[in-house]
């Protein structure tokens, strides 16, 4: 009778303990900030309306120059990728609550962001360029724009660069969550000016057929990388990805993207 007595209370121990690392598991999992994916799944995060950057296509499915270079880089980092979409103001506060792992939506490089996150190898080089109707010449610089109306997408380096450049508040800048939205406002003359990505802007005044064209040269020059939240883990991912990313450079695979999408190599200095 005391042998089984003694038996029963050691079962009990032992469910006890590990009833109690089971707890323990569990509640570890549920403070876990980062986004519920493995290590080989990363989740991206994308508007899908800044075309031809990312838009849905006519099958109402992700497509795009920056979906095209996703896929690719997870073929050869061995990556699961999973899209996610949102207005582009709010991706950042994903990355930042770890909702996502990265952006792809053309994130260019800017020394504020440097501080903040960890880039990979930049992929794009460009430059901020504005847009105005087909009959306005008076236009070709930022010093131009005082005065005037001028749109740009809401929480983009492309506002920054313009409210960096008015110290003085003399130009009245309106922001846009929807990129071709701004584009539309100028053709109709309710805006001045627009600022947005030089190949953007040419892409979509061909694919449009508006009255619009290039005000100038371009204003700033821009290269483009994926941000991560800057720690230990994703600087061991950022590092597989950038020998995906270099690769794609090598071999040519980064300017046969461009040209598929922009007619010309965005990919090169």
């Amino acid at each position: 009778m005391k042998k089984r007595i003694v038996l029963f209370a050691l079962l009990s121990l032992i469910v006890g303990v590990l009833a109690a690392c089971q707890s323990t598991e569990v509640e570890s999992t549920d403070n876990d900030p980062s986004p519920e994916v493995s290590l080989d799944t990363i989740k991206v995060g994308t508007s899908g309306g800044y075309h031809p950057y990312t838009f849905m296509n006519d099958d109402d499915t992700l497509d795009g120059f920056e979906i095209d270079t996703w896929n690719e880089i997870g073929e050869r980092a061995n990556l699961e990728i999973q899209f996610e979409t949102s207005a582009f103001s709010g991706l950042f506060g994903m990355l930042d609550s770890n909702r996502i792992n990265t952006i792809a939506n053309q994130i260019t490089m800017t020394a504020e962001r440097e501080e903040k996150y960890l880039f990979t190898e930049p992929y794009v080089f460009s430059g901020a360029q504005i847009l105005v109707k087909g009959d306005n010449d008076s236009i070709t610089s930022l010093e131009d724009l005082k005065g005037k109306r001028v749109g740009v997408s809401l929480g983009s380096n492309y506002e920054q660069l313009l409210r960096e450049f008015d110290t003085e508040n003399e130009i009245d800048i309106v922001t846009y969550e929807d990129f071709s939205g701004s584009v539309q406002e100028v053709a109709l003359g309710r805006l001045d000016a627009m600022i947005n990505d030089r190949l953007a802007s040419m892409i979509n005044i061909e694919s449009s057929g508006l009255d619009l064209k290039l005000g100038g040269d371009p204003v700033h020059p821009l290269q483009n990388a994926f941000p991560f939240v800057d720690n230990e883990e994703n600087a061991v991912l950022v590092e597989r990805i950038n020998n995906a990313i270099v690769s794609m450079h090598e071999d040519g695979t980064f300017s046969e993207i461009s040209n598929k999408w922009f007619e010309i190599d965005i990919t090169s200095k």
